[in-house]
């Protein structure tokens, strides 16, 4: 049996020498294959390991037949190709140096492994942990392993009416305009100091100050309190500018970036806004897609640590200023933000409110827009919020505006949104009940309405909000319905009905006071069971009928008076499209 010895070279001409040796004599065999072993020696490209397998097995072989001692010159022949075979050395040194080659791939390997988990770590750390917080950690040159008391500023952020937005979208554009959204306010957040703490869906939270900022590092408290106030101020105005801007595609806000990751995020979603609003349901998109985010500002003593179990940290804040700044969100204007009167406070002292309020109106002014002739009370408009979660417990804030324009978009975009039938007009309530408190806006909507033919019945809207009033005016004109029309058309804007409407529910939401007397039974002198219990008894009734007279009246606000009004208005834009839709027919 004769095999070449390119076969021999490779393990399935190992194996078959393997079997053969199996199947037929071994001294035969051996004899046989002296040849074909000593070119497979000679062969210098033959993989040095599959020659150490051959020589191992015919080692082995030649041991089990008794034959290393034999006087055979043949035998003698191939075990000296075999030692050849093993390098110079035994059977047991070619086992050793298979031993030291498997050795050797198994330390490849684990080198290959964990060279490649510090690669993933690092990028891990890269993809999913905030660079500045990690820089802000190396410079101080370690992980702050004890929570401490510091001033924080603290933001968050909200895409109004995302849920709505998202249907316009699929699954991965949703995640790609995010994904833009929330590189570019990370983008804001480089240029201010300021870290983000944490992304939840379409909110996000940030904030200023702590242990680890080093611009702090070297200021007192009042300095450093001062640049924590200004910088999340104008962070806020910011973020929202950069909303607006994001919303038409506009990346002009990146002028001077010199971070690629971020422009290509933001760059990939405006490539889906911009296809959108340039198809042919372009005017559809216009009318619906409008990204707007709110934003709510604080500054407080804070814990600042790591939080959560061992494997799962998280460098975060906790206190009643973080609390207090997510309902600052929750309540401010779509496309302004609410901050707290401390926070005002200090942005007062600084003369941060005037500044800001001179250069808004200058850009008011610059356009001809609504704004121009805001005031600086109306810039900040003071306003409390009652927390319901809280015992209905209030605290002082003041709602800023940003957009310059933002009647006029708005303006704009309900004239597209008449058009849209159903959907339309239910956008535009929306929109109305978003900005009620807002006097710019709602008259740009009213002029907006108007302008398109459609016929607000504010005599009705004021018959719903003080309906003994209203009958008092139409005694006045003598029953003449039209004439009462007129005169509480010309003389209410909506915005001052939506006023009245306000300042109703405030009286509703309060709880009205027992008069003194009443108010004295609740420390009765006990003297005797049946008087004493005769008190209590008609105090409680007292009391009763006050409770269910307060609830009459909150329902019938939120379940008739509030609902009426903006259905009023619904069905005059509603007339309107019928109307269009009538005339398109014919």
């Amino acid at each position: 049996m004769c095999y070449s010895s390119d076969e021999m070279s490779t393990e399935k001409g190992y194996l078959k020498v393997k079997k053969a040796a199996e199947n037929e004599e071994h001294r035969g065999l051996l004899g046989r294959t002296e040849k074909n072993l000593s070119h497979i020696n000679e062969s210098e490209p033959i993989n040095t390991t599959i020659k150490g397998y051959v020589a191992n097995y015919l080692n082995k072989l030649c041991n089990n037949e008794n034959l290393m001692d034999s006087e055979e010159v043949d035998i003698k022949k191939v075990l000296n190709i075999v030692s050849r075979l093993g390098d110079g050395h035994g059977s047991s040194d070619s086992s050793e140096k298979d031993e030291n080659f498997r050795n050797r791939k198994k330390a490849e390997k684990a080198l290959e492994k964990a060279s490649l988990e510090i690669s993933i770590r690092k990028e891990i750390e890269e993809y999913y942990l905030p660079k500045q917080l990690v820089d802000a950690i190396v410079e101080k040159g370690g992980i702050p392993k004890e929570s401490e008391q510091c001033l924080v500023g603290i933001g968050f952020i909200d895409i109004a009416d995302y849920s709505f937005l998202s249907k316009f979208l699929t699954p991965m554009e949703n995640q790609i305009v995010l994904n833009g959204l929330y590189a570019s306010f990370s983008w804001v957040l480089q240029q201010h100091g300021g870290y983000l703490n944490k992304i939840e869906g379409d909110s996000l939270m940030f904030h200023y100050g702590g242990n680890i900022d080093p611009k702090i590092e070297d200021m007192d408290q009042e300095e450093s309190e001062k640049y924590i106030a200004q910088e999340l101020f104008y962070t806020c105005i910011h973020m929202q500018r950069v909303a607006f801007l994001f919303n038409d595609a506009n990346d002009s806000f990146l002028y001077g970036s010199d971070n690629p990751k971020i422009k290509k995020q933001v760059d990939a979603a405006f490539e889906i806004i911009s296809s959108m609003r340039n198809s042919e349901l372009s005017q559809k998109i216009n009318a619906f897609f409008q990204i707007r985010i709110r934003i709510g500002a604080n500054i407080g003593e804070v814990t600042i640590g790591n939080f959560g179990p061992e494997g799962g940290k998280q460098w975060d804040i906790i206190g009643v200023p973080v609390i207090n700044a997510k309902r600052m969100e929750a309540t401010a204007p779509i496309g302004g933000f609410r901050i707290s009167e401390e926070l005002y406070k200090i942005l007062e002292e600084s003369g941060l409110t005037e500044a800001y309020f001179h250069r808004f109106k200058r850009e008011a002014e610059a356009m001809f827009g609504s704004f121009s002739t805001i005031t600086r009370g109306e810039l900040f408009k003071f306003g409390k919020v009652t927390l319901k979660d809280k015992k209905n417990a209030e605290f002082n804030t003041y709602s800023i505006q940003v957009n310059p324009a933002l009647p006029e978009a708005l303006m704009n975009q309900v004239e597209l949104l008449v058009n849209r039938e159903e959907l339309g007009s239910q956008r535009i309530i929306q929109l109305l009940q978003y900005y009620r408190g807002n006097k710019f806006v709602i008259n740009a909507i009213e002029a907006s309405l108007i302008s398109k033919g459609i016929v607000i019945r504010k005599a009705d809207i004021f018959s719903y909000v003080f309906p003994i009033k209203y009958k008092e005016i139409i005694g006045e004109y003598k029953g003449n319905i039209k004439k009462v029309e007129a005169f509480i058309s010309s003389k209410y804007h909506v915005f001052e009905l939506f006023e009245m409407m306000g300042y109703l529910q405030d009286v509703i939401k309060k709880d009205l006071k027992l008069d003194a007397k009443q108010d004295a039974k609740q420390e009765l002198i006990f003297e005797n069971y049946d008087d004493y219990i005769k008190e209590i008894d008609e105090w409680m009734k007292k009391e009763n009928e006050y409770k269910e007279r307060r609830v009459y009246q909150r329902n019938y606000f939120y379940s008739y008076i509030y609902p009426m009004v903006y259905k009023s208005i619904d069905a005059s834009i509603k007339e309107y499209q019928h109307q269009a839709s009538e005339l398109s027919e014919v």
